[in-house]
């Protein structure tokens, strides 16, 4: 009996002295690299709604800066158009105009997006056909977490014996209004 508790005790040393600070640095490297997805998604959003499109060149490098992270990720796109329609008593008779408007939004998402940046035929990047372009006081909203288990899940996982599944580690979503139409 001696013998086995030298071996238990020896066993949750080896985790405390070593497996346990190992899995603090790799939380500490997991939220390095938050803070530097937290820098680029805000540049790269901020960058929009102050020149008010997108270009291929743009979203190329805001996708570079995230993979230099090592991760792989899930970048979704959401811009809201605002749009207006007059209100009239009768939509069939103009003279019943109301002085009025509804205001709504209409979403155009990363697949369309992509279409305008990167289309199918060869268009150089440089032309102007191929921005994205949005307007005064629409709405861009970027979204990004990673797709791949990070090294910090890895060692969570080997610790308490168990699989977290594919919950992402690092996620970010900023978004604003659009400020500037600089096309």
């Amino acid at each position: 009996m001696d013998v086995f508790s030298k071996l238990v005790a020896g066993f949750i040393a080896l985790i405390l002295m070593m497996l346990y600070p190992l899995y603090q640095s790799t939380v500490r490297h997991d939220n390095q690299i938050q803070t530097v997805v937290h820098q680029t998604v805000t540049e790269f959003v901020d960058a929009v709604r102050t020149k008010g499109y997108i270009s291929p060149e743009m979203y190329l490098q805001f996708n570079k800066k995230l993979g230099e992270t090592g991760n792989v990720y899930d970048v979704t796109l959401e811009h809201m158009h605002k749009k207006y329609n007059p209100v009239y008593s009768d939509p069939a008779n103009p003279a019943t105009f109301q002085n009025s408007f509804d205001t709504y939004y209409e979403g155009h998402y990363t697949e369309e997006i992509m279409k305008v940046l990167f289309p199918e035929t060869n268009i150089p990047a440089e032309n102007d056909s191929r921005k994205y372009k949005l307007a005064l006081n629409d709405f861009i909203t970027v979204s990004v977490k990673n797709k791949n288990r990070t090294m910090s899940t890895i060692m969570q996982d080997f610790i308490l014996v168990g699989n977290s599944g594919d919950v992402p580690k690092i996620f970010m979503n900023y978004g604003g209004m659009v400020l500037n139409e600089d096309y």
